[in-house]
């Protein structure tokens, strides 16, 4: 028997396929696509690693982690690439998220003090009555800012934060007076670093240095999902987490120049022999297979007790706040 379709059969039929196509899609929001601190994303596709997981997946870039955690939290994202803190700040606020692969064992980040600024900028105890640069508000550039002030005695209410985003903003930004200094990530550092228009007041591009800033190891970027979209598509997790280990294995055994061949051209064009440099210098933050840095949590918990006042006085279960149960099962 032939079947036969009405016009309204047919439609419904569409909206039908449409529907399960969405549902199908895995979207990751990275918190700036382009900066090296989330490079796994980007190389991941680049390399295959996320074709050959057979699913939907689609990276989707903000230039700051908060706007990215936001998408996530509204339900227009399954996942962000954007860094750990974000896991403990929400727990604090009653919203469940975990860390499922964690990328970086350091910061990757610098604070950058401007040309003209820097004969009255020398330390963070000098923030006070300037204006610094963040990616966002409620970004972990924010959080480490303020962390930073706190702790060389500067209260938050003394001193301005702008968010400017990373890259050509960023730059422009300092160039143009609207900040004395401000945190930013690779390549912006190089950029600015090359032509003189700034100096480093601290640096978290290794581990080494992360611990004398902050005392301790500070994990950093990562993959972070709701922990009941976890608990109910582990299959799906499984695939992604098992894509972005084999990447942090790819990034541990192959030179930087070797990466940066794998990247889009534009993420370099700007300098590319800088680009290759930046990336040899800081490749060692991150992490060889994605498991959590022991007692990194510990760190960032301290960091943020330190100034956040959602976190302040709140009972944070940091189990809860990421799992090496898929990173471990990666063979």
């Amino acid at each position: 028997m032939r079947t036969t379709f009405t016009p309204l059969a047919a439609l419904a039929l569409v909206v039908c396929t449409l529907q399960a196509s969405a549902a199908d899609k895995i979207t990751i929001m990275v918190g700036g696509i382009e900066k090296q601190i989330y490079l796994p994303a980007k190389l991941a596709e680049q390399l295959g690693y996320l074709k050959e997981t057979g699913l939907d997946i689609e990276l989707l870039s903000e230039p700051a982690g908060v706007n990215a955690e936001t998408e996530m939290l509204s339900g227009a994202a399954q996942g962000v690439i954007g860094f750990y803190d974000h896991t403990i700040d929400l727990q604090a606020r009653g919203k469940m998220v975990e860390s499922v692969a964690q990328f970086s064992q350091a910061p990757g980040e610098v604070i950058l003090v401007s040309k003209a600024a820097a004969a009255q900028l020398r330390s963070p105890a000098d923030f006070k009555g300037k204006t610094l640069g963040v990616t966002g508000l409620g970004s972990s550039t924010n959080f480490l800012t303020q962390y930073l002030a706190a702790k060389h005695g500067v209260k938050n209410s003394e001193f301005t934060t702008l968010p400017v985003g990373a890259g050509s903003t960023f730059i422009a930004a300092m160039g143009q007076g609207k900040i004395d200094a401000g945190m930013t990530t690779e390549p912006t550092i190089s950029r600015l670093l090359s032509t003189g228009a700034a100096t480093i007041l601290v640096d978290l591009r290794s581990v080494k240095e992360t611990e004398a800033a902050l005392g301790g190891t500070y994990p950093a970027a990562c993959l972070y999902m709701p922990t009941a979209w976890v608990n109910t598509h582990k299959e799906q997790v499984q695939k992604i987490v098992t894509a972005f280990v084999k990447t942090l294995r790819y990034i541990r055994t192959h030179s930087a120049r070797e990466i940066t061949e794998k990247m889009p051209a534009d993420y370099s064009s700007a300098n590319r022999q800088q680009y290759i440099d930046a990336l040899e210098a800081s490749k060692m933050m991150f992490t060889a297979d994605g498991v959590m840095p022991e007692n990194g949590p510990a760190t960032v918990l301290k960091v943020l007790n330190g100034f956040d006042k959602a976190v302040q006085g709140k009972t944070i279960n940091l189990a809860n706040t990421y799992t090496t149960e898929f990173v471990k099962a990666v063979r």
